[in-house]
Parts: structure tokens; C-alpha cells; sequence
């Protein structure tokens, strides 16, 4: 089956800054991914790309085994709810479909007002008079109406409040369940991710450090915890992420990767949850670009 979304060797640079590097990727169909990383990792420049608004500079991605924004029925496939989720302030609610009625194709009328009608969004209201949680329910009911096969969101719930943000997440949910279409969520919100998505994607430092189904993801990582000397004792084909011990000569607990579970022995094997396995990633990430310390000159 073709993925929806693939990249090989992909990178983009703006001028000598380089905001993707050898991005190798592939999704997967039905799936709605997250897509987390920090600021500047990448993550806007890889969804632009997606959609067509952007060129690589080397390699190349492909959506619904297409390049993207080339042709009129491609552009028809995917929906984009771009940050800030922007929408024109002096056109009503109502006139945002009907906008959007004359430009898409497999535009559906029906599913708009459904949508419109569960947002409890007023038809007659003038965009620019909204509040943030009700611009980014109008900006995915705009995106999902066209019925895209592919709905791309970058940031859309980031300057909500907690309940804004948590209605936004039940209409997202709810438009790719009626579609049958596959998300991808940008967000640096873990716990939105942990809710909504299934599959993975971490990047950092303009490559993918991680991706993939996130049930797989965390059966293959641990949480080790036991002496130090204990976790130096760990299996030479487990990978230690990361590693704290405290300074007060507590227990030492360790995120590890590992494709077969640890054997018993003097330490704790406990499940970690989404945003460990996340920020271990992005630690290792970071002190993978710190220069080694220089050893110190001898006197």
C-alpha cells in the first residue's frame, strides 16, 4: 500500500541554515500521527513541504505517492489548518463556506453544517469577531469540508485555553473519524498527542529521531530503576537514553531501548509513558550536538 506521506533523503535550507536534513519518513494510511519536536526542529518546514506551499532543496516527499501541489485534484486530498489558524476577519462565518464551496471540488455542504452546528459557531458572526477556540473550530470545518483524504494541522491548539483546546481535539477526532482520513497533528503539547494520536513522529535538529506507532514504540523502551552499579550491569544490546542518579546515593532509574524484554535481575522494570519516551529522545538529540569536553592540558 502506497503511504500517505513518504520522504527520502529530504532536505530544505533557507539560505546556509539548514531546517531539514535527510529526512526519511513514511505514514502510513488511517492513522492520526503527532507530530513533536522543539522549536525550530522542523516541524512547520516539513508540513509546508507536505502540502505544497514550500520546495525541497534536496530528496524529495511525496503525498498519495504525488508530488505535492502540482496538480489541482492532489491540492483537493489535503487539508490545512496552518498556525494561528488563520481565517479572513471581515468575512461571516457563513461566508467562509460558501468560499469555500466555490473552491473545492468534492466540497460537502452537509458535513460543514454539522460541523458548524457541534461547534455552536453563530452563521451570521464576522471571523474576526471570534474568540481563538472558536477561529480554529471555523478553520477545521473549513479544511475537513473538503474532504481530504489527508488533514494537516500545524499547531492549530496552541494559544487555546485548556477547555478551548480540549473541544478543538473532540471536533478533530470527530472529522477524521467521519472522513476516514489520516491526521497529522503538529503540537507541543504531549499530553494532546497522548490522547488523540497513534502514531509517532519526533524531530529534533532537523531529522527524525524517532517514528512509528506509538503502541510498538513504548513496548520497546523501559524504565529501569536500581543501584548504579546495577544499570552499568544492563545488557550490552539495550540502549540507555537517558540516565539520572541522585545526588543523595538514591536509586539511579534509567530510559532504555531495548527489542527483547530485560532479563530479571537487581533492578525494576517499570512501562514509561509517551512524554518520557519524548523528552528522552530530544535529550539525546541535544547532547548528541554538544562538542565532547576537551580533557584537561596536564601541568
Amino acid at each position: 500500500m502506497t503511504p500517505v506521506l513518504e520522504a527520502v533523503g529530504l532536505g530544505k535550507r533557507y539560505g546556509r541554515r539548514s531546517a531539514l536534513a535527510d529526512v526519511e519518513l513514511s505514514v502510513p494510511a488511517g492513522r492520526v500521527v503527532g507530530l513533536v519536536g522543539p522549536n525550530g526542529a522542523g516541524k512547520s518546514t516539513l508540513l509546508q513541504l507536505a502540502c505544497g506551499l514550500i520546495a525541497p532543496t534536496a530528496g524529495r516527499i511525496r503525498v498519495h505517492g504525488a508530488e505535492p501541489g502540482v496538480r489541482p485534484d492532489h491540492l483537493a486530498r489535503v487539508g490545512y489548518v496552518a498556525q494561528d489558524t488563520p481565517v479572513y476577519p471581515d468575512l461571516t462565518v457563513a461566508e467562509h463556506l460558501r468560499l469555500g464551496a466555490r473552491l473545492n471540488p468534492r466540497w460537502d455542504a452537509a458535513l460543514a453544517e454539522r460541523r458548524l452546528a457541534r461547534s455552536e459557531l453563530d452563521p451570521r458572526q464576522k471571523a474576526g469577531r471570534l474568540s481563538g477556540g472558536q477561529r480554529a473550530q471555523l478553520a477545521l470545518t473549513v479544511a475537513a469540508a473538503k474532504r481530504p483524504d489527508l488533514l494537516i494541522l500545524d499547531e492549530p491548539a496552541a494559544a487555546l485555553d485548556p477547555l478551548a483546546r480540549h473541544a478543538f481535539l473532540d471536533h478533530l477526532m470527530e472529522s477524521v473519524t467521519e472522513l476516514g482520513a489520516t491526521a497529522v497533528l503538529s503540537s507541543h503539547a504531549l499530553p494532546d498527542v497522548a490522547r488523540v494520536c497513534d502514531h509517532l513522529v519526533v524531530l529534533a535538529r532537523g531529522r527524525v529521531q524517532l517514528h512509528g506507532d506509538i503502541g510498538p514504540l513504548l513496548a520497546r523502551h523501559a524504565r529501569v530503576t536500581g543501584r548504579p552499579a546495577d544499570l552499568d550491569a544492563l545488557p550490552s544490546a539495550v540502549t540507555v537514553l537517558t540516565r539520572t542518579e541522585p545526588s543523595d546515593g538514591g536509586p539511579a532509574t534509567a530510559l532504555v531501548r531495548t527489542e527483547h524484554p530485560l532479563p530479571d535481575g537487581p533492578w525494576a522494570v517499570t512501562a514509561p509513558d509517551l512524554e518520557e519516551l519524548v523528552l528522552a529522545q530530544l535529550a539525546r538529540a541535544e547532547n548528541a550536538r554538544r562538542p565532547a569536553a576537551r580533557p584537561e592540558a596536564r601541568r
